[in-house]
């Protein structure tokens, strides 16, 4: 791994904890304006200082944050359908000379393993690690699953190593019990979770804590942070448990604190 990847991944994943706190805010080049995302820069502003990582597409990054704002870019790079279509046909949307304009740290893009368009998917994974691979630009494969797609250890374990084989620095994927054979899976190569629908907040803080303590390198988070009734609150107990070791239970006193 040459030297500019190395230290993209360290803004990432941040080397005092080896852990990283993604937020995730990609969420309308599919959904739209979907809830807590109509205004992008009004959700995301109070909550930059405690994400190690934003995700998020170019338009986006482009009308809603202030160039001024310390926080890496993960670039979502892959689209071309909605809610209303069959998700797993997507494509390449940016570019790579693109994604070096915006400054990102980091691109992504999602694989379909089952799905109908799979080998389409794989292939854009594919270009991308050759295109991050040559300026030095780590690329994060996220496990997508379709509607009937079941998700044990079994199904993500094999669709994360399959982004292994192809090259990915970084591989998000849902937690699920024996999550430790989905990490398995992925040698060193780290794994993140993402947060999916909005859980009771309780819930989703035992979901970061059972992923850590199995070995996720942390979290892709988005509803369940600004879908919260205190997201400022959730994102700090997030925190806490993924960089500081906390339990559950000091986490959730976090949240609610906050949330007073």
């Amino acid at each position: 791994m040459n030297w500019g990847m190395k230290n993209r991944l360290s803004r990432i994943i941040k080397p005092a904890s080896g852990r990283c706190v993604m937020l995730a805010v990609d969420h309308g080049y599919f959904q739209g304006p979907t809830t807590g995302l109509t205004d992008i820069g009004k959700t995301v502003e109070p909550l930059l200082q405690y994400a190690d990582a934003l995700m998020i597409t170019r338009g986006a990054v482009r009308n809603w944050i202030d160039p001024a704002a310390e926080i890496p870019i993960i670039l979502r790079v892959s689209g071309g359908q909605s809610i209303l279509k069959e998700l797993s046909n997507e494509i390449i949307t940016t570019n790579i000379d693109d994604a070096i304009r915006i400054n990102a740290s980091a691109i992504t893009c999602s694989v379909y393993i089952g799905g109908e368009y799979e080998k389409q998917t794989i292939d854009n994974l594919s270009k991308l690690v050759d295109e991050g691979e040559k300026y030095g630009i780590p690329v994060l494969a996220v496990t997508a699953v379709g509607k009937e797609m079941v998700r044990d250890a079994r199904y993500l374990g094999l669709a994360s190593r399959i982004c292994v084989e192809i090259g990915a620095h970084i591989v998000k994927t849902y937690y699920t019990e024996n999550f430790e054979k989905v990490v398995a899976a992925c040698g060193n190569v780290p794994v993140v979770i993402a947060g999916g629908k909005k859980l009771p907040e309780k819930e989703a803080l035992q979901m970061t804590y059972n992923a850590v303590s199995d070995g996720a390198t942390g979290v892709d988070m988005g509803r369940n942070i600004f879908q919260s009734d205190s997201p400022v609150g959730m994102i700090q107990a997030v925190r806490a448990i993924v960089h500081e070791g906390k339990s559950l239970d000091e986490a959730y006193e976090i949240y609610e604190q906050e949330k007073e």
